[in-house]
């Protein structure tokens, strides 16, 4: 099966803020989400919106820097079916030459998961649930 959207990230500076401003474009996401970390929000169709502080994003990243103000700070997930299939799209698109940011690892979070570059620098995330 070939991979297939699964997720939109978002990096927020202040959680409740930017869950404050999707609310009001009717993203639903409870009160409680404002004091969390990492805050995903069901869109339909497979798709979800996920919210994650810069914090967060560090904790996996520790070099993870964000762009200058004005800058795009979102990126797309990829789900696949097998941990292996992620090191198995990781290698080919790094073979073809696009930017392997984070090559595949074991997070913390129960994923196998890796960060490429697409060809304009946006972050690309290949993921798959640990068997």
């Amino acid at each position: 099966m070939p991979p297939r959207p699964s997720a939109l990230g978002i990096v927020v500076d202040d959680m409740p803020a930017a869950l404050a401003f999707y609310r009001r474009l009717g993203i639903d996401v409870p009160p409680e989400a404002d004091s969390q970390p990492h805050v995903e929000a069901d869109l339909g169709g497979g798709m979800r919106l996920l919210f994650d502080t810069a914090e967060t994003i560090r904790s996996f990243d520790a070099d993870w820097e964000p762009p200058p103000h004005g800058l795009h700070r979102t990126e797309l997930a990829f789900e696949l079916d097998a941990p292996a299939e992620v090191d198995e799209l990781y290698h080919s698109l790094t073979t073809d030459g696009h930017h392997g940011h984070k090559a595949p690892w074991n997070a913390f979070w129960g994923q196998r998961y890796a960060i490429v570059h697409d060809p304009d620098g946006n972050g690309v995330s290949l993921f798959s649930a640990l068997d």
